[in-house]
């Protein structure tokens, strides 16, 4: 039997599912310069923005994340999108990434949704560790990450290739207790 999709929701926003009707959105926000200039994803038609509604449905279906689409309240508006991917239940461990069309940068979204998706995890998915991988030259994201108490735990100097060039991740990590991280390390 499938299990039914979780729906998170507060007085301003809804966490939810992403359903066919949200492919524009979702192309809108990964085809904009702004979002993609850090994001791992880019789509250049509407055509190919279905490889990544596929990705969200096979996190669900392989069991390996959970991604939501974030909506105002009343499902009326589209914000963009947050989840927890690279899933391992055998370290209790995922990442967590984000993104948000423009228009609705620094209202605070982010900083509401994040929490609740890290909550699920700790919760539902018996996760102890979240953590994200930033680009270093991403100053926004770093920022939103010391505001929702991610420990920033180093860098990994040019370990990745985007655009034909190095580029540098900061770790980040949240944990379900900081008595665990202490315990584990003794």
């Amino acid at each position: 039997m499938k299990k039914e999709f979780p729906t998170i929701k507060t007085e301003r926003l809804l966490l939810r599912q992403f359903a066919d009707s949200d492919l524009e959105n979702v192309f809108k926000g990964l085809s904009h310069p702004e979002v993609i200039k850090y994001y791992g994803v880019s789509f250049e038609t509407l055509e190919a923005t279905k490889e990544q509604m596929v990705f969200f449905a096979d996190l669900e279906k392989n069991d390996t994340g959970i991604w939501f689409a974030i909506c105002s309240a009343d499902n009326k508006t589209f914000y963009g999108a947050a989840g927890l991917n690279n899933l391992s239940k055998e370290h209790k461990k995922a990442e967590i990434g984000f993104w948000l069309i423009p228009d609705f940068w620094g209202h605070g979204i982010i900083k509401e949704a994040i929490p609740l998706i890290c909550n699920y995890g700790f919760d539902n998915l018996e996760l102890n560790r979240i953590e994200a991988f930033v680009e270093s030259e991403n100053k926004n994201c770093k920022s939103i990450m010391g505001k929702l108490d991610f420990q920033y735990e180093g860098t990994m100097k040019d370990c990745e290739i985007k655009n034909g060039k190095f580029v540098s991740l900061d770790i980040y990590a949240i944990f379900l207790s900081a008595d665990s991280i202490s315990d584990s390390a003794k």
